[in-house]
């Protein structure tokens, strides 16, 4: 059973991995975009730092995952800010006033995120955006976990799974958001979105 420190430690470990790696996320987000992507990241992982400061003693992980997208929403309000909080406010509902959780749980809340960020972003795989590496690499999870592997042999195939998402977004042409207005100049290019989920992925299992 996953506990809430559990659940804080997982949003810490994430945060230390958006501050590590917001400068390479600002480089990629520049060559697509406004390159604020990294930016967001140093905001969210600030904002983590002072919410988990706050929640050191709550022990309703729905509570504590739901707050903390209430929380990024609040000090982080761009396209992919707004999209990490809905994730984390839909799947927070699954484990409300759950003191611990099990892995059909955790299943069940990635892919309650997943499912706010397509409503949300109205982005689909092959768009060259987070999904890219989102989608792959949590149906392989998923489908690990109900198979019976550990959370670690299933994380390291979600990392494994989100990165071939990446390397294969990367020759394609953004679809949707700021990066579309490139036009063909995407193409090659790293989408920054599959790098941020990358990067969150191995800042865990790492």
């Amino acid at each position: 059973m996953i506990t809430a420190a559990e659940v804080r430690n997982v949003f810490q470990r994430s945060a230390n991995a958006l501050r590590a790696n917001s400068e390479t996320l600002v480089e990629l987000d520049q060559q697509l975009g406004d390159g604020d992507l990294g930016i967001t990241a140093r905001k969210i992982a600030d904002a983590m730092g002072e919410y988990l400061a706050l929640m050191q003693d709550e022990t309703d992980i729905g509570k504590l995952v739901m707050n903390a997208g209430m929380k990024i929403n609040s000090a982080a309000p761009s396209t992919m800010g707004s999209l990490l909080a809905i994730a984390l406010m839909r799947a927070g509902k699954l484990a409300k006033e759950q003191a611990e959780i099990n892995e059909t749980t955790v299943v069940e809340m990635l892919e309650a995120g997943v499912n706010a960020i397509l409503e949300k972003g109205k982005a689909n795989l092959g768009d060259k955006t987070i999904l890219d590496a989102l989608i792959p690499g949590i149906k392989v999870f998923a489908e690990s976990i109900r198979n019976g592997q550990s959370m670690a042999e299933s994380g390291r195939m979600m990392l494994a799974a989100s990165q071939s998402g990446l390397e294969s977004a990367t020759p394609l042409r953004s679809k949707v958001g700021r990066a579309s207005w490139v036009g063909d100049r995407t193409e090659g290019k790293v989408d920054p979105g599959c790098a941020l989920w990358v990067c969150l992925l191995k800042g865990l299992i790492d």
